[in-house]
């Protein structure tokens, strides 16, 4: 501001400047121009008069230094000059000062010379004898008097020059030091000019709708952070040269990357190549689509690109973690085939039997046999079928009726109904611990204590034992039977999952009973621990909230 208000003065200054000299000159030269006219008339007038009287001989005593006086006959031939010889000049009847003198009593005229430098005034007057009388002087041009005074016009403009730029530098400073001093944050508060009211108001006006605006964003901005630091998905944007704009946590778990990574190229920090196309397409087409495996993590990624006003600006990565529904769709397709089978077993036997004895294939002796190979199946049918039924309530969630259980009483109620099993099976069962008031659903919380307590001595060994403990908050089931092998481990609490299939076939287990403890320990929000050694036997500690 300060150079435009320097140059501005600047040019006002010299276009006054220039203004002023070529006004002043001009006035100056048509003042003396027209007091050198008025000169030579008054001195024609007396060279006039003289001339009449006394002829030649007062011509030749004039002085030629500043005027000249030139005497013309009627004819146009020079009778006399007082400057140069009057035989050697030429006719001067076609001169416009002596025709308008011959015609009117007197004339004027003014004639340039060949450089412009100079100008020659004439001024002539008819005599008494029809003779003319012209009187002549010469001065300086215009253009000749603004040469002989260039030097003080240049000492002139650069005085001018000099002042302005002390004049406008200071003008500059009074005027945007007080502008410099306004506080924009609160334009209102500020005297600097009153000219400046409307335009400080409207500051004003736009630092408010800034700062709306701009406390908008925050918000949203920390709306937007907010949601996607709590998403269990991971989220990166992507410029339209897949640059990462952003990420939040868990994208970060997923493709192993830090904060800092912001800015760098998503595909070269990430180089799976299925990512690779996905974001391509989806920049390309639209929408991309991976699938990818990570720390024993199964994930789906959705790209999706970006658009504004019809132009590309980037890509959202969003990565889902879908082991649980690529598990869960496996462990019902397995359910499906396992209940398939271990209801055709059970069926096929009370078929196979009825038939045998519908066509009389049986013979009256055998009879109590078959019937009973009729009941135990359609028994174990039965049981599996309530088993079925009861994960189902379990997997929905369905509410149970609760109450107090004593469980030292219920395992009391347990370990009585398998004693007879037990011995059976040469294995010894106790009850350790002391009584514990829960609050659950009763018959759940016995099929726990009665699945455990039965696989127990279902896989122990001859003259094995079995302990039962119950504890404030924990219930635990001993054996010394032939344990699980660690490859078995992690699969144990799955639906009709076997370690050994045979054995299982000959103790009639349907293969949902741990699956039934897990789920239903699940529902009472406690937790399994399971230990167990192949041949040492295994110890599984259920822990309950007090």
């Amino acid at each position: 501001m300060t150079r435009k208000i320097f140059r501005s003065t600047t040019l006002v200054a010299m276009l006054a400047l220039v203004c002023s000299l070529g006004i002043v000159m001009g006035l100056l030269y048509n003042h003396f121009t027209g007091v050198l006219v008025q000169q030579l008339r008054a001195e024609l007038s007396l060279a006039v008069t003289a001339t009449e009287q006394y002829g030649n001989a007062f011509l030749e005593n004039v002085e030629p230094d500043r005027f000249r006086i030139t005497w013309i006959d009627t004819d146009g031939t020079v009778l006399f000059d007082t400057r140069v010889d009057q035989s050697s000049m030429e006719n001067h009847g076609d001169r416009e000062e002596i025709i308008e003198a011959f015609q009117t009593g007197s004339g004027s005229a003014v004639r340039s010379s060949s450089t412009l430098t100079t100008q020659t005034y004439y001024e002539a007057r008819q005599l008494k004898d029809g003779t003319v009388l012209r009187i002549s002087t010469s001065q300086d041009s215009a253009w000749a008097l603004m040469l002989d005074l260039i030097w003080p016009v240049i000492l002139i403009v650069v005085f001018a020059l000099v002042l302005s730029a002390v004049l406008s530098r200071r003008i500059a400073k009074n005027i945007t030091e007080p502008m410099n001093q306004i506080d924009l944050e609160e334009p209102l508060k500020n005297n600097a000019y009153e000219e400046i009211t409307p335009l400080l108001q409207r500051i004003h006006n736009q630092n408010n709708q800034i700062a709306q605006q701009m406390q908008t964003l925050r918000r949203r901005a920390d709306e937007f952070e907010q949601i996607t630091d709590n998403m269990q998905e991971g989220l990166i944007l992507l410029d339209s040269g897949a640059s990462i704009l952003s990420l939040n946590p868990t994208a970060c778990k997923i493709f192993q990357l830090e904060e800092s990574s912001k800015g760098q190229n998503f595909l070269r920090v990430e180089s799976s190549k299925a990512v690779f196309t996905a974001v391509n397409q989806a920049l390309d087409k639209g929408a991309g689509y991976a699938r990818m495996d990570r720390n024993g993590r199964t994930f789906q990624l959705d790209v999706s690109r970006i658009e504004s006003n019809g132009s590309i600006v980037g890509a959202v990565v969003l990565a889902f973690d879908i082991t649980e529904r690529l598990n869960g769709e496996q462990m019902r397709r397995e359910f499906s085939a396992n209940v398939s089978h271990e209801l055709k077993t059970p069926l096929s036997g009370i078929m196979g039997s009825a038939e045998l004895m519908q066509h009389g294939l049986v013979q009256e002796a055998d009879m109590p046999r078959f019937i009973g190979h009729i009941r135990n199946e359609s028994a174990r049918l039965l049981n599996l079928i309530e088993d079925i039924i009861r994960l189902s309530q379990l997997d929905e969630g369905t509410e149970l009726p609760t109450e107090e259980v004593n469980l030292y009483t219920l395992a009391q109620e347990v370990v009585s109904s398998l004693t007879e099993k037990a011995t059976e099976k040469d294995v010894n069962i106790t009850l350790t611990g002391e009584e514990y008031i829960f609050t659950g659903v009763r018959r759940l919380l016995y099929e726990v204590l009665y699945n455990l307590t039965e696989n127990a001595i279902k896989y122990n060994k001859p003259e094995g034992k079995v302990q039962v403990d119950i504890r404030p908050g924990q219930l635990m089931v001993k054996d010394t039977g032939i344990g699980i092998p660690p490859e078995h481990l992690d699969r144990v609490f799955e639906r009709f999952y076997r370690v050994d299939k045979s054995h299982s076939k000959q103790s009639g287990g349907t293969g949902l009973g741990l699956s039934i403890v897990k789920h239903a320990v699940s529902y009472h929000g406690g937790t399994i621990h399971l230990d167990s050694s192949p041949g040492q036997g295994t110890c599984i500690t259920i822990t309950l909230p007090i």
